[in-house]
């Protein structure tokens, strides 16, 4: 007989697991991710121009921009619970393609009504997607991998601004030689054609869970899923919410969305009126055009990725609370360097610290939901979190518009959303601090996978 050996899958052996895990999935969905930035921001990368073209205001430009969170906040738990239901490669396609056609369409606008419907529009068809794709990372990575699958997943959004800048400058300069129409409208047709392109390809590569991906073998598979089951099983010994209703009414899940809020806040502001911003510190002084200040409203971006993946070897080995708290406290000191600067390089440098902050801050902040929640409470609670969140994605732009038109400038707009992002900070010190430690009470168990072969 021959002699029986036990193998055991090793460190290195789930190293490289979750590096295959890595590079198949997180492209993929980083792709859409990418996609749904780009859409959310090209309206003020042609703020400017479609400005003068349909003679709309600061204010009316925000509220544009705001709008789109209506249906995006409405039907973000709903969707979220049908990407539960049927698969995340179906319902991730089908947001794709239905914002992808109404992005085509807003290319078509001839009035700031016929806008502000568009934007309505595109956020009932985007609704569920960052929830959706968070909670997707649910199904593939345990609490240990979090820290750096977040920190690479959420790179998407600064990339999104470094890929968005000369896409929107390119369109700008020479979309009328393109396609035929002004630089604003070529902008809107090209994106939502990309966007629709993205969702083809989702939907033809990306398995809905690691037990239908072909590309990892079957002691793989039963490794990972043997691992998340453990994972599951502790977070409920220790009272993690499981029920849909559980996750609604639970006080620690709002406190925390009203953290992320805060988070978010410091963002889209910026996202949408930061070239702006830039062409009006530079004034007549500078000859800072429509198309340069777009360019250089993609540095802070570039400087967000490099703080990002940085600060994830950190955060590894910190706590999530602390590696959230530290880059929300960059974002407050950037912005408020920001509003007492007025000097073009210092106010662009003062948002790469700011930005940086608070993109790094997003990527850890969702290490935390995840450790009080598992089943439909994760998918109702990360859904309700993000809904929350998104609410400043309404409030925050037409804030910062109307501050802007009444006041002449926007120094008292980013002094306000300093103030609501070191708010959101006391939040997250307190409200994170107890969820976190509601769940670390002991080291979180290890699936080893042992075969037994003759």
């Amino acid at each position: 007989m021959a002699e029986v050996t036990a193998l055991t899958k090793t460190d290195d052996d789930m190293r490289r697991v979750w590096r295959k895990v890595g590079i198949r999935i997180i492209p993929l969905i980083g792709l859409a991710y990418v996609m749904s930035y780009i859409d959310r921001a090209n309206l003020g990368y042609v703020a400017q121009s479609l400005g003068k073209s349909l003679g709309i205001t600061a204010g009316q430009m925000g509220l544009a921009s705001g709008l789109f969170f209506i249906g995006y906040i409405l039907v973000e738990i709903p969707s979220n619970m049908m990407l539960r239901r049927f698969g995340a490669r179906k319902w991730i396609t089908r947001i794709l393609v239905s914002w992808g056609i109404v992005t085509m369409g807003t290319a078509a606008v001839q009035s700031v009504g016929q806008l502000y419907v568009m934007r309505i529009l595109l956020g009932f068809a985007e609704a569920g997607l960052a929830a959706g794709i968070l909670l997707y990372m649910t199904f593939w990575f345990p609490r240990r991998q979090r820290a750096w699958a977040m920190s690479v997943f959420f790179i998407m959004i600064p990339l999104s601004g470094i890929v968005g800048s000369p896409l929107a400058a390119a369109m700008l300069s020479w979309g009328q030689q393109l396609t035929g129409y002004a630089g604003w409208r070529s902008l809107f047709l090209v994106e939502g054609l990309f966007t629709v392109v993205s969702g083809i390809l989702i939907y033809s590569l990306l398995p809905d869970r690691p037990a239908g991906a072909t590309w990892l073998t079957p002691r793989e598979k039963d490794a990972i899923q043997r691992q998340l089951a453990l994972e599951a099983a502790h977070q409920n010994a220790h009272g993690a919410l499981t029920g849909v209703r559980q996750a609604l009414s639970s006080g620690r899940v709002w406190m925390l969305a009203l953290a992320f809020f805060a988070i978010v806040f410091g963002l889209y502001p910026i996202a949408f009126f930061l070239p702006t911003m830039i062409t009006t510190l530079a004034g007549s002084a500078s000859a800072v055009s429509d198309v340069s200040s777009v360019l250089l409203a993609g540095i802070p971006s570039a400087i967000a990725i490099v703080a990002m993946l940085a600060w994830a070897r950190v955060a590894a080995r910190r706590s999530v609370v602390f590696s959230t708290a530290i880059p929300m406290a960059f974002g407050v000191v950037g912005l408020l360097l920001a509003t007492f600067t007025h000097h073009d390089v210092l106010f662009i440098a003062a948002f790469c610290v700011s930005v940086s902050g608070v993109y790094t801050a997003m990527a850890q902040f969702w290490r935390l939901p995840p450790l009080c929640l598992t089943g439909a409470a994760a998918a109702s609670g990360i859904a309700l979190i993000n809904s929350v969140s998104n609410v400043s994605g309404f409030v925050g732009p037409y804030m910062t518009g109307a501050i802007a038109d009444a006041t002449g400038d926007f120094t008292y707009a980013l002094l306000v959303i300093a103030l609501i992002l070191a708010a959101g900070l006391v939040i997250l010190l307190t409200a994170g601090r107890k969820a976190e430690q509601a769940t670390a009470q002991e080291p979180l168990p290890q699936a080893h996978e042992t075969e037994k072969i003759g």
